[in-house]
């Protein structure tokens, strides 16, 4: 079973995915200045991270 967890702020969204027959985490990252200048996305998956700018 997976579990997704989503933790909404004022101008951040955060993640996890999670693989619960292990216990593992699938992916996790998060958006942070949402609807400000230099708003930015980071996540990792299956161990790759990736940083996306949004200016």
């Amino acid at each position: 079973m997976k579990i997704l967890v989503i933790n909404c702020g004022s101008s951040s969204i955060k993640y996890k995915l999670y693989e619960m027959d292990d216990r593992s985490v699938l992916a996790a990252g998060g958006i942070e200045r949402v609807g400000l200048p230099g708003a930015f996305l980071k996540t990792t998956v299956n161990g790759e991270k990736v940083t996306l700018d949004f200016d």
